[in-house]
């Protein structure tokens, strides 16, 4: 379990890439994936930050 909570994170960042990839393949119709994307991709790094300060 501490496994997964340490790369919790890291995973969010790489769905926020996918989405962002996503969003690239197909013509834009409005800006929702973006921040979609954006929000992953920045809670992801707090998540990491955070949970990597606790569980070590």
């Amino acid at each position: 379990m501490n496994t997964f909570l340490k790369n919790f994170g890291i995973i969010l960042i790489l769905v926020g890439v996918v989405v962002l990839g996503l969003y690239a393949m197909n013509p834009p119709t409005s800006n929702t994936p973006l921040a979609i994307a954006a929000l992953l991709m920045v809670g992801g790094i707090a998540v990491h930050v955070i949970l990597n300060r606790i569980i070590d």
